[in-house]
């Protein structure tokens, strides 16, 4: 009896980490296919874009890549980064589908996209603001004039709310993608082009001529960003929130926001140095 006792205690204290806890869901895709896939979008800097040598880059991006390596830690082994451009229309659907893997880039966490996607802990807090050509004059002078915005995005609904409460008549022009609404502001083809504040900073630092443009301090929206991942995916999510939590612990969250957001103003919102501590959770 006493050997066989032995025998299962052996077993017990010798069975192999993968036996003990296998992988499962996207941990275990990527262990067999040695590939992470983040999806990103193209033209929404700081939070995403497109550099000039046309690889990825941006806030969210840095965050992710982080995020992958702690990944090869867990799978143990080799993990390639694949990235799969992505728009407002299909982001989501993307997850849902298996064609991505986690979604790095500007997007708003809310219940209802819940519903279709899971999303770590915030990674940023911002709101929508207007965009124009400097020199208009738009500042509380909105009747009239045509807004674009960015079709499935929180900032149409909080635009259609607001100028309904305002009893301002105004023409929402929805556009497909950034480039395209940027594209028609400096053309003349709409006035004011809408979207989270932090996304016309980088759209207007990322320009030759950033002077070009004019961005409203004032915010109408509440808009905190975080990372979308598959529903019910625990163990991946899990891995994405310790990578999160320790940038925010470690401070190191800051190195990422001066590079991005440096070159704009050297003064950091109150809301941000709230976000970080109110995000970092202990292990």
């Amino acid at each position: 009896m006493k050997t066989i006792f032995t025998i299962i205690l052996a077993f017990t204290f010798f069975v192999p980490p993968v036996m003990a806890q296998e992988l499962t869901g996207t941990l275990q895709q990527i262990q067999k296919t040695g590939k992470i896939r983040i999806g990103y979008r193209n033209s929404q800097p700081p939070m995403s874009f497109s550099g000039k040598d046309g690889k990825p880059v941006g806030y969210s991006i840095d965050i992710c890549v982080q995020i992958a390596d702690e990944i090869k830690n867990r799978v143990g082994t080799e993990v390639a980064i694949e990235y799969v451009p992505v728009e407002s229309k299909n982001r989501f659907s993307a997850i849902s589908e298996n064609k991505i893997d986690i979604l790095c880039g500007s997007t708003t966490k809310t219940l209802s996209r819940s519903e279709i996607v899971d999303f770590t802990q915030l990674t940023f807090v911002t709101g929508a603001s207007y965009m124009a050509l400097k020199g208009k004059k738009i500042k509380n002078n909105f009747e009239g004039k045509k807004i674009g915005v960015v079709r499935d995005t929180t900032t149409v609904t909080a635009l259609k709310e607001l100028f309904q409460d305002v009893s301002v008549n105004v023409d929402i022009i929805l556009m497909d993608t950034t480039a395209k609404a940027i594209s028609a502001l400096k053309k003349g083809e709409i006035d004011v082009f809408s979207a989270d504040q932090v996304v016309l900073i980088g759209l207007a630092m990322a320009e030759n001529s950033p002077d070009t443009f004019s961005i409203l301090p004032d915010i109408f929206s509440y808009e905190p960003f975080a990372l979308a991942v598959r529903r019910n995916d625990a163990d991946f999510r899990l891995i994405a929130n310790r990578v999160i939590s320790k940038l925010y612990r470690s401070k190191q969250i800051l190195t990422i926001y001066d590079k991005w957001f440096g070159g704009f103003s050297s003064t950091r919102p109150e809301a941000f140095s709230a976000l970080i501590q109110i995000n970092a959770i202990p292990e």
